[in-house]
């Protein structure tokens, strides 16, 4: 099944963060303005989401376009 990843950015002291990552099902998937991903099961899916967390937790950007630029890069 086709997803569309979303998140939160959050500005903080020391630059933007991003968390509350989610994954919702699409028929539409949108690699224009956000970040489609293809998951076998919702265990892979709900995997993925925990350690895109982890991932990015105490990473920091210094706008909003960078971080968008590589939380995609990460996912695809």
């Amino acid at each position: 099944m086709i997803y569309q990843l979303g998140w939160a950015t959050l500005p903080g002291l020391r630059g933007l963060s991003v968390s509350g990552f989610r994954a919702t099902p699409t028929t539409a998937p949108d690699n224009e303005r956000g970040v489609a991903i293809e998951f076998g099961s919702k265990a892979e899916r709900d995997a993925f989401l925990r350690g895109i967390e982890e991932h990015f937790a105490a990473r920091r950007f210094t706008n909003s376009a960078d971080a968008f630029d590589t939380v995609k890069a990460y996912a695809v």
